[in-house]
């Protein structure tokens, strides 16, 4: 029997493995997906998390990967109309992330356990048993729920995810090379009829992290995003000659989610992340809040594990988290607001969501 069980490999679960792995608790990791991924996703990382991950020995190696003091450059109705600094965060690509936190994990004696899908969790006095979908069953004393949005985890507790999804509020989003544009910069190019285009570089790679206003038919409807798609936004916005978009390695749609789960605990299982929480990706708060999720269960675990504790610090987690959350959730909502209304001038942009 395991002290601790995760279902989840991002960087909240990752996270807290090592944390609890660093202090001695036995844990186990388990995904659902049949091994790691390479999609920017979440792709910079704040002081607070910085510090975090610091304390955990990987500070060094997250500057080396990262770039920081990033400018991000500016564009509208495709011509160039500044440069501006991006804060004192690290831009780095999340599946750079999860791949230090991983080494750093299995230098500890745990590594990620693939293709295991959670289907079920039984709860005893003693501890929990989660079942899982080719037949196996593990014992373990906690479960931590860090499966992201669509978390199996939360569905199997049965907590609510409340909130609301903006269908109009649609953005393609994908890693794509773009031979010839500059990889100093951030570029952002915005259209006085409300468009817009955005390439990040990824540190360390050719990619970029593209992220723009969707294609819409004839009827208004979104267009599904293809390369092809991305090239079609990037003339229309960008409008910048013999740039061609090459090699999408992840190509995906986001839509504005404001959703928490109702509760963080149901007896010995908790949520962290964005299993416990979604919002706007203004002021790129998603991955860094999970983070910081992960630090407060890990001390949370670690106090009951160890003696250092009653019981009664199980609802220590709950008790600073879930308000946080909200305060996060109205927060982005905010810079959303914010961002929205700067890029309809010429020279502003994604800085409008930052401090």
């Amino acid at each position: 029997m395991t002290d601790v069980l995760i279902a989840g490999s991002g960087p909240t679960g990752l996270t807290l493995a090592c944390d609890l792995a660093r202090r001695g608790i036995p844990v186990r990791v388990l995904d659902q997906r049949p091994g790691p991924h390479r999609e920017s996703r979440g792709k910079g990382l704040n002081p607070e998390s910085l510090q975090v991950l610091a304390g955990l020995g990987l500070g060094e190696r997250l500057s080396a990967a990262g770039i920081r003091g990033l400018v991000l450059r500016k564009y509208f109705d495709g011509s160039y109309v500044n440069d501006s600094p991006s804060g004192g965060g690290l831009f780095i690509g999340q599946w750079q992330i999860e791949g230090i936190l991983r080494e750093h994990l299995s230098a500890l004696g745990v590594r990620v356990e693939y293709d295991a899908r959670v289907t079920g969790i039984d709860q005893d006095g003693e501890g929990l048993t989660a079942r899982l979908a080719d037949g196996r069953s593990i014992r373990a004393g906690y479960l931590a729920g860090c499966d992201g949005g669509h978390s199996t985890t939360r569905k199997l507790l049965g907590i609510p995810f409340e909130g609301t999804t903006d269908e109009t509020q649609l953005m393609v989003i994908g890693d794509v090379e773009a031979p010839g544009l500059s990889r100093n910069r951030w570029h952002q190019w915005f259209t006085s009829d409300g468009g817009a285009v955005m390439l990040c570089p990824i540190p360390g790679t050719p990619s970029f992290q593209l992220q723009a206003s969707p294609e819409l038919d004839e009827d208004g409807a979104p267009v599904p995003p293809s390369l092809e798609g991305f090239q079609r936004l990037f003339d229309r916005h960008a409008r910048m000659e013999g740039i061609r978009l090459t090699r999408a390695t992840w190509i995906s749609t986001w839509r504005v989610n404001v959703r928490m789960a109702t509760r963080l605990r149901e007896g010995r299982a908790f949520l962290a992340g964005d299993a416990a929480h979604v919002h706007s990706v203004a002021g790129g708060l998603g991955m860094n809040t999970g983070i910081q999720d992960a630090v407060a269960l890990g001390r949370t675990l670690g106090a009951a594990l160890t003696g250092e504790a009653g019981a009664q610090m199980l609802d220590v987690y709950e008790a600073e988290r879930l308000p946080a959350a909200a305060r996060v959730l109205a927060d982005t909502s905010e810079r959303h607001r914010r961002v929205m209304a700067a890029v309809r001038e010429p020279g502003r942009g994604t800085e409008a969501g930052m401090g």
